[in-house]
């Protein structure tokens, strides 16, 4: 089924408002959320509010709270997210360093004693949108194997990176560090189809495309096995470093991503380069990328952001796709 992009988020306000949230932060957070969904990425949108709900339901998330700054040296900053709605603590963190990169070129915001943030490329276009360079980096909880490992002992923690164009065509890397996100395993299991590739191991341990097999007692899969493993295990110490907050070992006994550490970078790349350099250096790889010679059955090569590009453009004007029970669960809360 289809649903209007202004229905969408009229109902998840609704539902944030009659949890606590008050009319400018609920129109804020319904409205990444519907963003998310909007740019088809749908784990991170609807389909994962009734896990929002549950979580403020179980006082994880504090509807009242907000981030409050600690510490600061010049263009570097830490910060507290008091348990409040990831998303909304994300966008203050990730506008602060927008301002510091204003000044100095280049702004750096850590914050810690947060919420899950959703979709992390939300931040990067953000900074993408005000002119800058957007890298945002989160810890989870221990959900994936390390590289070797049978055990759940690393974080499969995103990596965001965003380098804007003036045509508003941003270039735009949101990877978490699985072959395939849990949300989107999610997307792929609902659909009731296979994974295109390889994604994880089912409970016996067996390398599976199936996205049941692995939410259901199996293991997500690093994202080129040992480099997958080594980037998300070094995100981890610089946000838990930089934010003097929680790292994933901190939270080896937890089975949600409360309290964690997330780190913002804002950089100009205008401050001395100018922006007629800034958009020729995107312009002049993506149309090398685009030209090249294309594999049987390809007939598109997409820059990083692309796809989400054409799925908001998409479903803008012949609306959202939305899971059915998914939206029925919403109507009811």
């Amino acid at each position: 089924m289809f649903v209007s992009y202004d229905k969408l988020k009229s109902e998840l306000k609704r539902v944030l408002i009659s949890r606590g949230f008050e009319a400018e932060a609920a129109e804020i957070g319904a409205s990444i959320i519907a963003d998310n969904s909007r740019d088809g990425v749908y784990s991170h949108g609807l389909n994962r509010f009734p896990v929002i709900v549950k979580s403020i339901d179980e006082g994880m998330i504090k509807p009242d709270r907000h981030p409050v700054k600690l510490n600061s040296a010049g263009a570097l900053e830490q910060w507290d997210g008091q348990l409040g709605f990831g998303p909304i603590n994300a966008c203050i963190a990730m506008d602060r360093a927008i301002e510091l990169a204003g000044q100095y070129g280049l702004g750096c915001v850590a914050l810690k004693n947060t919420n899950h943030w959703l979709r992390g490329g939300t931040y990067g276009l953000r900074a993408a949108n005000a002119g800058c360079i957007g890298i945002c980096m989160t810890n989870t909880f221990p959900n994936m194997p390390p590289w070797g490992g049978t055990e759940k002992r690393i974080g499969n923690n995103p990596l965001i990176i965003s380098i804007p164009h003036k045509n508003g065509g941003h270039v735009l890397l949101d990877m978490a560090q699985s072959q395939f996100s849990f949300g989107k395993l999610q997307t792929y299991s609902l659909a009731g189809k296979k994974l295109p590739v390889t994604g994880g191991y089912d409970e016996d341990g067996n390398l599976t495309d199936d996205p049941s097999a692995i939410l259901n007692g199996g293991e997500v899969l690093p994202a080129g096995y040992w480099k997958g493993s080594g980037l998300s295990i070094a995100i981890d110490m610089v946000v838990a470093a930089l934010s003097v907050g929680k790292s994933t070992y901190d939270m080896r006994m937890s089975k949600n991503d409360a309290g964690i550490s997330q780190v913002f970078i804002a950089i100009n790349p205008t401050a001395y380069a100018g922006e007629d350099y800034a958009d020729a250096y995107i312009e002049n790889m993506s149309e090398y990328i685009k030209t090249s010679a294309k594999k049987v059955g390809v007939t598109d090569i997409l820059y990083p952001g692309e796809r989400a590009d054409r799925e908001r453009a998409k479903n803008m004007k012949e609306n959202i796709p939305v899971n059915e029970e998914m939206w029925e669960t919403l109507l009811k809360l």
